[in-house]
């Protein structure tokens, strides 16, 4: 059996330039870090050797791999070039559909895991992993997604994404001197209300050709450099304030980002001493992230206490490999 372990991400500012239709005319950015909030998927050779199983929200037991109706397992092992005799699961911490980017670090994931199967582990660097992961769901999936959450994903820690017209991306670590200050002054609380991002992403990604779109996302990527800044000075207020303007602005770019619960979470804590803060992921629902004083908390916690609190902490390791026991036999 092998067991890759990938985190989940916040991501703070930049989020939609990460959008090819905005990234290839004029270049995105997007910082983010991740939590230890994980996807785990396990990989072990199945008894049955002229089939497959795949255990995630449904088990499915196929004789090919063009059977499977998982679309990410059947463009991995499609790419990977590998047949039956294989069983696969997937256990996560948070939900799918909640805006902490589970999907890219399924992929991420699963291609770490079987690469380690076929020993070419050593191939698996985090560039290749994101590369990859954005090969299957841009490419040979079509997702109308950004970027960025492969990439988190594979690297793991507090980095700037630039994604630029030629496609390349490069990947800056973000100084945090006080990283623990940071997550003193973060409160994550869940709404509820699971959503496809594909399809608000759909969205966002045609009504990002307009001018006025175009316009709204340089604001959001020109936020990325001072929250940088301000991370690296402990400037948490800073930190609020800028995170405040990015929400302000993303709710402008598609429908279904926000709506009036959503609003009205906001607004509650906004109202109890909050700094600033966003939803996490495309939008429509998840998890929403404030920034907020430590003796405002308490007040905070009363006036969201119809939502559920949700402690987190760090990761700093991006995907991994925590355990292998064998060196399988795969049919090929």
């Amino acid at each position: 059996m092998i067991i890759s372990r990938t985190p989940l991400r916040i991501s703070y500012v930049g989020g939609g330039s990460d959008l090819p239709a905005y990234y290839r005319e004029h270049g995105g950015a997007v910082l983010s870090s991740t939590i230890d909030k994980y996807l785990y998927v396990s990989s072990h050779d199945f008894f049955e050797s002229g089939q497959i199983r795949t255990k995630y929200s449904s088990t499915e037991t196929v004789s090919s791999v063009g059977a499977l109706q998982h679309p990410l397992l059947r463009a991995i092992l499609t790419r990977l070039k590998l047949g039956t005799g294989l069983e696969i699961s997937s256990i996560a911490d948070v939900p799918s559909g909640t805006g902490m980017g589970s999907s890219s670090s399924f992929t991420v994931g699963t291609l770490h895991n079987l690469m380690a199967r076929l020993g070419r582990a050593d191939e698996a660097s985090k560039s290749w992993l994101a590369e990859q992961a954005c090969m299957v769901e841009l490419g040979d999936l079509g997702e109308p997604i950004g970027k960025q959450d492969q990439y988190a994903a594979a690297f793991g820690g507090f980095h700037v994404y630039r994604f630029e017209p030629d496609e390349s991306v490069s990947v800056h670590p973000v100084a945090l001197p006080d990283p623990e200050g940071w997550l003193r002054h973060l409160k994550l609380y869940y709404l509820g209300n699971q959503r496809s991002a594909s399809a608000i992403l759909a969205r966002q990604s045609l009504e990002s050709a307009k001018r006025s779109k175009q316009d709204v996302l340089r604001e959001m990527v020109q936020l990325v450099d001072p929250l940088a800044a301000a991370l690296g000075t402990s400037n948490w207020i800073e930190c609020g304030r800028l995170m405040h303007e990015n929400w302000l602005l993303k709710q402008s770019l598609a429908h279904g980002i926000s709506d009036s619960a959503i609003q009205n979470a906001y607004e509650r804590g906004m109202k109890a001493g909050a700094l600033g803060g966003k939803l996490l992921g495309a939008g429509g629902g998840g998890f929403m992230l404030f920034v907020a004083r430590p003796e405002d908390h308490a007040a905070l916690d009363a006036a969201l206490s119809d939502l559920r609190l949700f402690p987190f902490n760090w990761d700093s390791e991006g995907s991994r490999i925590i355990y292998s026991d064998e060196q399988p036999n795969l049919q090929r």
